[in-house]
Formats: C-alpha cells, structure tokens, sequence
C-alpha cells in the first residue's frame, strides 16, 4: 500500500486515476464504434465480393493452367 506524505499527493494520484478512467472509456467507446461499423451490411457485401474475386481469380489461372 502507498504511503501518502500529504493531501496534494493523494490529490495528484486521484487526477491521475480520474484521467486514466477517463481514457479507458473513451476506448471502449472507440471499440464500440468499431464493432457496429463491421456489423454494418455494406461491410459483408464489400467482404463478400472481395472472397468472390480472390475465388474467381484463383479459378480463373487454375483453367488457364490447364
């Protein structure tokens, strides 16, 4: 446990925790954010698209090899 030589120290300590709370729930709110945007349809169909082409290109050079 630490021990406090006076009451600005504990003030200091509680500022700085007060602020690190502050950011941890600024980050959650910037995780959120995140997570409705790839939740988004937009976001599947770009992702889906983007399979459909890797697939249909390896296809593709597998016919030209053949």
């Amino acid at each position: 446990m630490k021990q406090y030589e006076s009451f600005d120290d504990i003030e200091k300590d509680l500022k700085r925790l007060d602020l690190e709370r502050n950011i941890a729930l600024e980050e959650m709110k910037l995780v959120k954010s995140e997570f409705q945007d790839t939740l988004k349809p937009i976001n599947w169909v770009s992702s889906i698209f983007s399979v459909l082409g890797k697939y249909g290109f390896y296809t593709l050079i597998k016919r030209f090899l053949k």
